[in-house]
């Protein structure tokens, strides 16, 4: 079956450079079944890699049972600018998330939860909370000895395929997430617009050239809330989980990206103060997370 752009409910573009270990772990998160109260013809999901080094093995794609398509650049930017806008130039969805980074595993409400927030306006910056799998986020990794063997050992044990949401329990708030629910996102690492929203913002800027994209993706969410008659909704319950490897998160490449922003927008990055509409329902995993997100507003409550 053939689908007309728009015609499809959801596509998911995921970007990825040299992830033969993680992609799988990433797939088998966005795929059907594992995905909850949403059907294997109501998405796609679209992989762009961005120039690895080796062009991704198709037998890691093989066991995906949806409907999947593979895009490579060769050559590539460093940034994941350019892989991101020809993934969403490529999405048959009327509604189109984006996984900037091809580390990040789904929680299993994700998708239906993403379509459900898209029923409620025409203009909604659908959002979600990025964690850090292990004790720490990843930038610390090296002080507390965790790696990846470390952290397959632990996802092995928590059995996460079973269920999902136990990711939230071996898991920490990345940085720009730290705040919890209720605190202004620096960034929303798995970001939906409708097809409109993303013409309306011209994609991602490829004037950002840092590898790894810097402060790519916080520019991106800010430009999304700050569209004309935007809605930011931001999903409970929901959110996707980095896993450890080489990229910037890891390697904490973050000062460069902070200079390209000023340099690029001229002035420091500040998160967006855009009023969220929360929807979702709280898996028991996540209520430390939960915790943690209402003590940071109390304390800041003015």
């Amino acid at each position: 079956m053939t689908h007309s752009a728009g015609s499809l409910p959801l596509s998911i573009v995921v970007v990825v450079y040299d992830m033969e270990r993680e992609l799988p772990r990433t797939l088998r998160s966005l795929a059907p079944g594992f995905q909850r109260d949403i059907d294997t013809t109501d998405y796609e999901v679209v992989v762009v890699d961005n120039g690895s080094p080796r062009p991704l093995d198709e037998s890691l794609l093989a066991p995906f049972p949806g409907r999947l398509r593979i895009e490579r650049l060769d050559p590539a930017s460093p940034s994941p600018a350019r892989a991101a806008n020809r993934g969403v130039a490529m999405a048959e969805g009327e509604l189109i998330g984006l996984l900037i980074d091809g580390a990040r595993m789904a929680s299993p409400g994700l998708l239906a939860h993403a379509l459900l927030a898209r029923r409620l306006t025409e203009r909604a910056v659908i959002a979600t909370l990025g964690w850090h799998l292990g004790p720490v986020v990843h930038t610390r990794a090296a002080e507390v000895g965790y790696d990846q063997a470390t952290e397959d050992r632990l996802l092995a044990e928590t059995q996460w395929e079973a269920d999902g949401y136990r990711l939230f329990a071996i898991s920490e708030l990345a940085a720009s997430s730290s705040r919890g629910w209720f605190g202004p996102l620096g960034e929303s690492n798995a970001l939906f617009l409708t097809r409109d929203m993303w013409a309306d913002l011209g994609g991602l800027d490829e004037q950002f050239t840092t590898p790894g994209g810097g402060k790519l993706n916080h520019d991106l969410y800010r430009r999304a809330c700050e569209l004309e008659g935007a809605r930011l909704i931001v999903l409970l319950g929901e959110g996707t989980f980095h896993q450890i490897h080489g990229g910037a998160t890891t390697s904490g490449r973050f000062s460069k990206g902070d200079a390209e922003y000023e340099r690029v927008r001229g002035e420091l990055y500040t998160p967006p103060t855009i009023e969220p509409l929360f929807l979702g329902k709280m898996p028991p995993h996540a209520f430390p997370h939960l915790e943690h997100s209402i003590k940071w507003a109390v304390e800041r409550r003015g």
